[in-house]
């Protein structure tokens, strides 16, 4: 999907997101596991913001999104030192290889095809130097479970009045309804409406689909915090390395 009405209030649904925190978390993995780390791919960048928080950290950054929705609103924001591409996850086409990549925000639930988000690690994989590191996030299927499960969440903005919905299915899915109310100028409000899904794989899944692609898993957190996963964890951070390096 294009995500078009949703990028336009995605910053502002979004504002309790701590980039700054973000980046510098994966900043230090990537230095940890790659030093002189510098060309990094932030892969679904959505509107930029963790691309830029990176650039600010001195990476030279390629911000790849599937929306040219997403992509516009990231580009009019100030952006040196970001290389701006619009290329779906399972068909990144880079001029070389790069030193790490990261995709974030739940992302990888976005990608609910199983032999797609297959293509996105391989293509991943093919971009990736020997040494480089892959980071990515992740719901978990507790968080689909037990916390997303059949919630609705309103949003009450100045720009927008947004009703958010979820309803789970079966496997770990679930489906995603957004109804956006926008104020015109007579006071009246014109109403949108954007679905998607997501999908919550198993740490085995993904273990899996890594190996496939060539590498695996070396680390991996509960959020963006130094903690081990458990089972009640909600989102993981996977960080990976290729296989035999």
């Amino acid at each position: 999907m294009s995500y078009g009405v949703f990028a336009r209030y995605y910053d502002a649904l979004t504002e309790n997101v701590d980039y700054p925190s973000k980046a510098r978390f994966l900043s230090d993995i990537l230095k940890r596991h790659k030093p002189g780390c510098a060309l990094v791919v932030d892969l679904a960048c959505g509107t930029g913001s963790l691309s830029l928080e990176l650039a600010s950290l001195g990476y030279d950054m390629i911000a790849v999104d599937g929306s040219a929705d997403m992509l516009s609103a990231a580009y009019m924001k100030e952006n040196p030192g970001v290389m701006f591409l619009c290329q779906q996850m399972d068909e990144l086409d880079l001029y070389g290889t790069v030193d790490g990549v990261v995709c974030t925000l739940d992302s990888v639930n976005h990608v609910t095809d199983e032999a797609v988000l297959q293509r996105a690690f391989d293509r991943v994989a093919l971009f990736l130097e020997p040494d480089g590191v892959f980071v990515f996030d992740a719901n978990t299927p507790y968080k689909h479970r037990h916390v997303l499960g059949d919630n609705v969440y309103v949003y009450d903005l100045d720009e927008v009045y947004c009703v958010w919905q979820n309803r789970l299915l079966e496997d770990d899915f679930t489906e995603i309804s957004l109804d956006f109310f926008e104020p015109d100028e007579d006071g009246a409000y014109f109403r949108s409406s954007e679905s998607f899904m997501e999908r919550a794989y198993t740490r085995g899944q993904l273990a899996d689909m890594l190996d496939r692609a060539g590498m695996m898993i070396v680390e991996e957190f509960d959020d963006y915090t130094e903690a081990s996963p458990s089972e009640e964890t909600q989102r993981v951070v996977y960080v990976c390395r290729k296989k035999g390096e």
